[in-house]
């Protein structure tokens, strides 16, 4: 009787044994992925930061790259305001030569008129 005993605490203890093995199995496991899944974000945040620095470092190159062009601009704005009233003075000055161009050739012409009666009558 006392076999009988013995023999289930040993068939306890296998299944015990087994339960253990399977379950320290199941740890490994779970530990293992566990480390794989850790290793996997803190490579994908070492990216995202890299990525992350990368768009502040062209931001910043962008936002410089903007403030010249407009300071680029200002300067051109001034320059064809310049350039236009320049225009304006050579043009107001062009037509003032003309007209006073065809003013001396008027009088010249008709001094010539006159010089031509004075020849005739002589």
């Amino acid at each position: 009787h006392s076999s009988g005993i013995v023999d289930v605490l040993e068939d306890m203890k296998e299944k015990a044994e087994a339960s253990l093995n399977d379950l320290r199995k199941e740890e490994t496991n779970s530990k293992h992925n566990f480390e794989m899944l850790k290793q996997s974000l803190d490579d994908q945040m070492t990216a995202d930061t890299k990525d992350m620095e990368d768009e502040k470092a062209a931001r910043a190159e962008a936002a410089e790259g903007k403030a010249t062009a407009e300071g680029d601009l200002e300067e051109t704005v001034k320059l064809l305001k310049n350039t236009k009233d320049n225009l304006a003075t050579a043009s107001a000055t062009c037509m003032q030569v003309a007209a006073d161009h065809e003013a001396t050739v008027k009088a010249r012409n008709e001094e010539l008129k006159a010089i031509a009666t004075a020849t005739k009558i002589l």
